[in-house]
């Protein structure tokens, strides 16, 4: 017995020396979580701060000919395809007034009020999150939510571009009440305030013409609802470009100084990156 004690017990000195020299074994990663990472607390406080009520719902609008009826449906559930917008339009105005950032956890709908919340649950991977509703779009064929940015690369959207998804309207201070009152208010999309542009002409010479270039878009929906926006600006044209992109710029113009004065609009308007195109040929 004593023999046998001994042997056991040099074989757990044995056993704990060869172990000494080695680096402690690799625990096993923990299965990364469906859910993104939101603190419950931040969205309520976001809800706080603006005020579920009374909220604001836009009057119908029309976008490439179809027409929108903003309403403020509070047990609103749908599924689709979700999609995102981010560097474009980063720093730009939102349907609301706001300054769009992209790294905000918000999204554009075409319909429901702004601010409202929803949950977006994608289908393809079963995360949730919940978004801000601060903008209108998508306007591509059944799409029915785009993402900002962050909320794409919370959701696992951004590198795919699009996902199905199921839309849930919640209301992170609990329950609206019953007469919570609502505002049909003036919030026409585009949003453009009446701006001073000179009109561009078909008198200008082609190729001896000036451009204002706004934007370069990979989506059809956002070129759109840009294309849209820009009409009240002047006359909108779009040209196809490489890496699938579609150019969105404003005119001809006669002359350097009335595109100038358009650049100068579409830049207070939030589009920072515009600038001018001057003639084939040059000045």
């Amino acid at each position: 017995m004593i023999r046998i004690w001994a042997a056991l017990l040099a074989g757990l000195l044995v056993t704990a020396c060869a172990g000494g020299n080695r680096p402690a074994p690799r625990r096993a990663a923990p299965p990364r979580s469906a859910e993104p990472s939101q603190d419950a607390s931040a969205v309520a406080r976001d809800a706080a701060r603006l005020g579920n009520w009374p909220v604001k719902i836009g009057k119908p609008y029309q976008v490439a000919g179809v027409t929108y009826y903003p309403a403020d449906d509070r047990d609103y559930a749908e599924e689709g395809i979700a999609s995102w917008y981010g560097p474009g339009f980063h720093a730009g105005n939102t349907a609301n007034g706001e300054t769009y950032d992209q790294d905000d956890i918000t999204a554009a709908h075409r319909t429901l009020p702004m601010p409202s919340w929803v949950e977006v649950e994608n289908l393809d991977n079963g995360r949730r999150l919940t978004v801000r509703i601060n903008d209108r779009g998508p306007f591509a064929r059944q799409r029915i939510i785009d993402l900002s940015r962050k909320s794409a690369q919370l959701l696992g959207v951004d590198r795919a571009g699009t996902a199905r998804v199921r839309l849930r309207r919640i209301y992170p201070e609990g329950k609206p009440p019953l007469d919570a009152p609502t505002v049909i208010a003036a919030v026409p999309v585009p949003s453009v305030a009446t701006v001073a542009v000179p009109t561009a002409t078909n008198a200008a010479t082609p190729g001896k013409s000036w451009l204002v270039q706004v934007a370069a878009l990979a989506d059809g929906g956002r070129v759109s609802w840009l294309t849209g926006y820009l009409a009240s600006f002047g006359p909108v044209r779009t040209e196809a470009a490489p890496g699938g992109l579609t150019r969105i710029r404003l005119g001809p113009f006669a002359s350097q100084a009335d595109a100038s004065a358009a650049l100068a609009q579409v830049r207070a308007a939030g589009y920072g990156d515009a600038r001018l195109i001057p003639p084939a040929g040059g000045r």
